[in-house]
């Protein structure tokens, strides 16, 4: 059976250091996604969407592992884009005036057949985000990134770092905030958590 590491092949993508920006070309990349606002901290919505998202992905796993195709791979991580009709929410701390979407990047083998076959699978159990959830293309193009190593909370002078990079760059900052979450915060503590820190640049 072909097993396939996709962190590994898009390493540059998923494997960043924590040392310093660097400027990556995001291919156009198909995602499961769910759209919502509030705080992560505290909005059901945002916890409801993760576990929809994840439980659709390890359907879609694990249909392609015991199908015809035969192919193992691992669930890639949770990813999200935020922003807010008015950009001062991040600067004040408004968090309940975030909006957001949460994703889940799929192999290319996964098809819009194969999503709703998943979803019906999916709909037998209590999945509050189930029909929320979207198959869609998302490029993203020229970006620069960083990993950043700690908690949530402390990410400001990491966002601050990249955004410096890009003016310094002449460039300028375009589309949406972008985090990718590699650790699970259920097992791993705060101090150790890493985010990947994206921010689409022109």
């Amino acid at each position: 059976m072909e097993k396939i590491d996709y962190k590994k092949q898009f390493k540059r993508l998923y494997g960043p250091s924590a040392k310093k920006v660097v400027i990556v070309e995001v291919p156009e990349m198909n995602f499961l996604m769910v759209d919502g606002e509030g705080d992560p901290n505290t909005s059901k919505s945002f916890s409801d969407a993760i576990e929809s998202l994840y439980t659709i992905s390890y359907t879609l796993k694990f249909m392609v592992k015991n199908g015809g195709l035969g192919i193992d791979y691992g669930v890639l991580p949770l990813e999200a884009l935020f922003w807010a009709d008015d950009m001062s929410a991040f600067t004040t701390g408004d968090k309940a005036a975030w909006k957001w979407t949460l994703m889940v990047m799929q192999p290319e083998f996964i098809t819009s057949k194969l999503v709703e076959k998943a979803k019906e699978e999916v709909a037998k159990k209590a999945c509050v985000s189930l029909p929320l959830v979207r198959f869609e293309t998302f490029k993203e193009g020229k970006a620069a990134q960083i990993l950043h190593i700690g908690p949530f909370s402390e990410e400001g002078p990491t966002i601050e770092k990249v955004h410096s990079f890009i003016s310094d760059n002449g460039s300028r900052q375009v589309g949406k905030h972008h985090e990718i979450y590699l650790s699970d915060i259920r097992r791993a503590a705060p101090e150790k958590w890493k985010t990947i820190v994206r921010q689409p640049m022109a």
